[in-house]
């Protein structure tokens, strides 16, 4: 939590606090200093409706799949934590109508498949999209893509995804968007040629470039 405090100080100033904390989903590794963050601040943290069984203590997220992604990450997600947490009164469902409080500028977009209430955000005047984790950015299966960091457009981390259909289906989503910029839960960002070429290549081919040929989940 200190490290987040102190980029936001240095960036916005000590004085300054943000309205509100928005979630993409509530996985681990994406919430987080969330509960502590919110109380410090005391602001509200936004959902999306489908993801607050997982953010009020209600259900816990499904087994992850170690059998798929072929790397390390994978092998060892069965050790990833999946139990729910617990925002109580704090946390509050993003508005129907797609708006974001406090972000005018941005609307979130339901991309489901990696959880049931995936979103993700979008801006378009410019047309930066933050992906969470409906595609990376990088092999999140793989150790070692993961330390090296190589930009490279991937489908959703393999080991926490539940619905491949769905998955796949917030990929053309996100694809007709056509983002300029990306910003995603895991990897680094992407923008240009590479960035459209390769995202154009997953929609299209998802089912050979990001669906495991077996596993928990698959059908």
């Amino acid at each position: 939590m200190e490290r987040i405090l102190e980029a936001s100080a240095e960036r916005f100033g000590s004085a300054s606090t943000p309205q509100a904390i928005i979630l993409t989903h509530g996985h681990f590794d994406h919430v987080g200093a969330v509960k502590e963050l919110a109380v410090h601040w005391d602001v509200p943290v936004y959902a999306h409706a489908f993801e607050l069984p997982y953010l009020t203590g209600q259900s816990d997220y499904p087994p992850p799949d170690p059998s798929v992604g072929g790397g390390l990450m994978a092998r060892i997600s069965s050790i990833y934590p999946r139990k729910a947490i617990d925002l109580g009164n704090r946390v509050k469902p993003l508005p129907s109508d797609g708006t974001i409080p406090f972000m005018t500028d941005w609307r979130w977009i339901h991309t489901p498949g990696h959880t049931p209430g995936h979103v993700s955000l979008f801006r378009d005047q410019d047309g930066v999209l933050i992906a969470g984790d409906a595609f990376t950015t990088v092999k999140q299966e793989s150790a070692w893509a993961v330390l090296t960091q190589e930009k490279e457009v991937h489908g959703p981390p393999a080991y926490f995804t539940t619905d491949w259909k769905e998955a796949w289906r917030s990929v053309e989503k996100l694809r007709a968007l056509h983002p300029k910029i990306v910003i995603t839960g895991h990897g680094q960002p992407m923008y240009g040629k590479n960035l459209s070429e390769q995202l154009d290549a997953l929609a299209k081919d998802f089912d050979e470039l990001a669906i495991p040929d077996h596993g928990r989940y698959v059908h």
